[in-house]
């Protein structure tokens, strides 16, 4: 069982991984072609001694970048020291906010789950994917994209993938990886404070996730903790690399970014805290920037729920989350290029043109280009939701995560009364997680839940 692909395009997408992560790209190309010269269905024992040959290369020495693994030298790798901000934030407020948070994350992801087609995300024929989006939506008389997204367009380009979604059909929040792992994160906040191990993480996905219901990274670790399981739930140091790195080349890929943002509720104020919890979450699954890009996104949450959304503001939760991860990743410097892009446009498609010349290189659901398109699209968007969530999700790449991801920063920093009512009255404050309790449940109880577990944890 290979979990979310077979072994030959495992392996195919290690050697992707493997040079983007540093590898010699002549080296990783020569195991490559061993691979490519076997016949389509080769059987796995000749595959994987060449896979195991590559999981062996060292990273090459002129390597521009240091990308460490272990918590504490990620922390040495930082641009500043530990941080808590210093609220007096009113409880009331406070509520808003997190409501605000849940509820943007919920129409972002409602407004960009019926783009999540390969078309729409990847492009095609040298074409970006948001010219598709473009093209698609200007064939529904729905251009520039100001609601959700309609079922039908007149344009041959392609259909959307989930009718649901669209805006005939509406009338809550659908069970998504985007939500369900937001309510997986409550759940551990809720069971175990601040004290849960990566163990945990793993124990509750194994009781709460159907193995139906993870993709990419977190298929390939959900398949190896089964492979680890010894008659118990807990898993050793040396179980948790095997989970997060035997066979799973989607390890940098958005799978733990868009895991980040319970943490992130539960610690307004507090980026540090947020960025730890998220560690421990994303390093179950995944390495490197897709563990950076799980501690950014929950540290930005952490500090826009204490913003007072003043002009600036977006721009200070950002820097604020950069702080959490190394200056010399891969990550930071591609969330420094998609702010300094922001500032250079007057139009979402001149953003869009940018950010796809910039990170276009990248898999449509890997973390680096997913968490610029992120940064730019705030920036862009400032105090205007409406303007933000659409800029994330016509776009392309991964529209649904990136749509949540801004949605959720946006809520998190304005409140819930500064979103226009014509995006909240479709979901009619109701959410299908899919998760037990919380299938279906009120949008605004799961931000009650998330108040009151919050946490002022100062260390």
């Amino acid at each position: 069982m290979s979990g979310w692909t077979n072994l030959r395009e495992l392996f195919f997408a290690e050697c992707q991984q493997r040079i983007e992560e540093g590898c010699s790209k002549q080296s990783v190309q020569k195991l490559k072609q061993q691979v490519e010269e076997l016949p389509e269905d080769a059987p796995a024992t000749l595959i994987l001694p060449v896979y195991e040959e590559l999981m062996k290369f060292d990273i090459a020495p002129d390597f521009p970048y240091e990308e460490p693994n272990d918590l504490e030298e990620i922390e040495k790798l930082r641009p500043q020291g530990r941080q808590t901000l210093k609220t007096s934030i009113g409880q009331d407020h406070l509520y808003n906010k997190i409501h605000g948070a849940w509820l943007g994350r919920c129409i972002g992801c409602a407004l960009g789950r019926p783009l999540e087609t390969h078309l729409f995300m990847s492009g095609h024929d040298q074409q970006p994917g948001w010219v598709f989006v473009k093209d698609y939506l200007l064939g529904a008389n729905a251009w520039p994209l100001d609601f959700y997204v309609p079922g039908s367009s007149t344009s041959e380009v392609g259909k959307v993938y989930n009718k649901g979604s669209t805006k005939e059909h509406i009338a809550f929040m659908e069970s998504d990886d985007d939500i369900r792992y937001t309510v997986i994160g409550l759940k551990l906040i809720k069971n175990y404070r601040g004290d849960f191990t990566t163990s945990d993480v793993g124990r509750t996905w194994l009781w709460t996730l159907p193995y139906i219901h993870v993709c990419t990274a977190e298929r390939q670790a959900y398949r190896n903790m089964v492979i680890k399981m010894r008659g118990h739930d807990h898993f050793s140091p040396a179980d948790l690399v095997f989970i997060r790195r035997n066979l799973n080349p989607y390890r940098e890929w958005i799978g733990a970014q868009i895991r980040a943002d319970a943490f992130g509720y539960a610690c307004p104020g507090n980026p540090e805290l947020a960025a730890k919890l998220a560690y421990r979450d994303a390093i179950l699954s995944h390495e490197k920037n897709g563990v950076y890009g799980e501690m950014f996104i929950a540290a930005v949450i952490s500090a826009a729920l204490v913003l007072d959304g003043k002009t600036g503001d977006i721009e200070k939760a950002l820097r604020i989350g950069l702080s959490k991860i190394p200056r010399t990743s891969r990550l930071y410097e591609s969330i420094e290029r998609a702010m300094a892009l922001a500032t250079e446009v007057e139009t979402q498609e001149e953003l869009f043109e940018m950010l796809w010349n910039s990170f276009g290189h990248y898999n449509p659901v890997h973390t680096i280009n997913n968490a610029a398109l992120c940064t730019a699209a705030l920036l862009f968007g400032q105090d205007d939701f409406e303007k933000a969530v659409t800029t994330a999700v016509a776009c392309g790449w991964d529209t649904d995560c990136n749509g949540a991801t801004v949605g959720s920063i946006w809520g998190a920093l304005y409140g819930e009364d500064a979103i226009p009512s014509k995006w909240k009255e479709p979901l009619n404050d109701t959410l299908y997680s899919g998760i037990v309790d919380f299938h279906p449940i009120r949008i605004s109880e799961c931000a009650r839940q998330s108040f009151e577990s919050r946490l002022w944890l100062i260390e």
